[in-house]
């Protein structure tokens, strides 16, 4: 920034007269400033590498080349065998020397396997940083640290923890239940896996106790049972009642806990709801009751031309074949010409009658014949 100002100050100078007092104070000036402020090439070498074996023996600030750096190992690590270069060197071009790793992890002892336990070794191996794992034979349990790690202890190296034992797993006496009981209740202490049994005892009222829980309990662990000791007392439901309905099984005349109950519905009623139902520890049904309701009229489908449902038709029904119509229209249309035939013979015969022959002369049939049919010559029309 003061360079580029400096440039600004002395840009006043003319070209014809760049040797003045003036000019020449303010080249120099810019000149002194680029030296102190541009980057100039270094002669030393950066920090020395860092390894994650091996650490400087001593650290400077600065570093020129031909110096060198002496590494030792650190802590939890030893020096490999056969032995690796432990220096590098600041080179003319201000890099170290290559270098690696030189040192390798120390290991911790291997630990027994305790007494009715194992022990193992997630990573395989015991060098500084690895785990060990303890674990007890089913009926023990754990007493320490269950996992401990290879660690340094001053000049040697040893495990986080001492090793932890196996202790074998033992249940004090379950609790004592009103109205109830359980088996070899004279013991004190109870192994692993050893199961009591809960009952009730006999009631002196109108009913019975029910076992309200897990009957049978098993020791699991340290002083730990598998649940909670259960209850002995009554449970009763109310006598089940569905209307418009009847129980299909279940029946009786009282109904204690876990008593199933089944139903079903009249005819014309749908059921609604579960069909069976069980007597719970809270003296209800379960789940609730279920219902009978009354099946809606089916309502008549709308009429409908022909036939319900598809079925051979029947004869007045059935359609004559084209042949029969045919034939049936051509007998009509014969007997019909043959009429009209026969009419007009009659009455051309009639008429042929009529003129050529007077009525008087015409015999008795024949007048009687033309009278019907108004056949009156024009001489006689005022005769009967």
């Amino acid at each position: 920034m003061m360079a580029f100002c400096a440039l600004r100050k002395a840009l006043p100078c003319r070209p014809e007269n760049p040797f003045s007092s003036r000019c020449f104070v303010e080249i120099l000036w810019v000149s002194l400033a680029l030296v102190f402020l541009l980057p100039m090439p270094s002669d030393a070498c950066d920090e020395p590498p860092k390894f994650e074996s091996m650490r400087p023996q001593v650290l400077n600030t600065t570093y020129r080349p031909g110096d060198r750096v002496e590494y030792e190992c650190r802590p939890g690590f030893q020096p490999m065998v056969p032995a690796l270069p432990t220096s590098s060197v600041c080179q003319d071009d201000n890099t170290w020397s290559p270098l690696q790793e030189a040192c390798r992890r120390k290991a911790c002892s291997n630990l027994p396997d305790p007494l009715n336990g194992q022990v193992s070794y997630p990573n395989g191996d015991t060098l500084f940083g690895s785990k060990a794992q303890f674990t007890c034979n089913t009926g023990f349990y754990i007493i320490g640290a269950e996992t401990v790690y290879c660690q340094v202890s001053g000049n040697v190296m040893a495990w986080s923890e001492p090793s932890p034992l196996c202790e074998k797993i033992l249940c004090k006496p379950p609790g004592e239940i009103p109205n109830g009981k359980y088996t070899n209740s004279h013991k004190d202490v109870f192994e692993y896996n050893e199961v009591v049994t809960y009952s009730c005892l006999s009631s002196t009222g109108p009913d019975e106790f029910s076992l309200v829980g897990e009957s049978s309990l098993f020791c699991i662990g340290k002083d730990e049972w598998s649940s909670d000791p259960p209850e002995c007392k009554v449970v009763k439901c109310p006598y089940p009642v569905v209307p418009n309905g009847e129980i299909v099984s279940g029946f009786g005349s009282k109904f204690y806990y876990k008593a199933e109950v089944v139903f079903k519905c009249n005819a014309g009623f749908t059921l609604h709801g579960r069909d069976t139902i069980v007597c719970g520890a809270n003296s209800t049904w379960e789940p609730e009751m279920p219902q009978c309701i009354k099946d809606s009229k089916p309502t008549d489908p709308p009429a409908t031309p022909g036939p319900s449902h598809p079925g051979p038709p029947s004869p007045s029904d059935a359609s004559p074949p084209k042949d029969a119509e045919s034939l049936d229209g051509g007998i009509i249309a014969a007997i019909v010409v043959g009429v009209l035939a026969a009419i007009a013979v009659i009455a051309g015969g009639v008429y042929f009658f009529h003129h050529k022959y007077n009525k008087k002369s015409l015999p008795v049939s024949v007048r009687v014949l033309c009278w019907e049919w108004q056949c009156v010559s024009p001489s006689h029309s005022q005769q009967p």
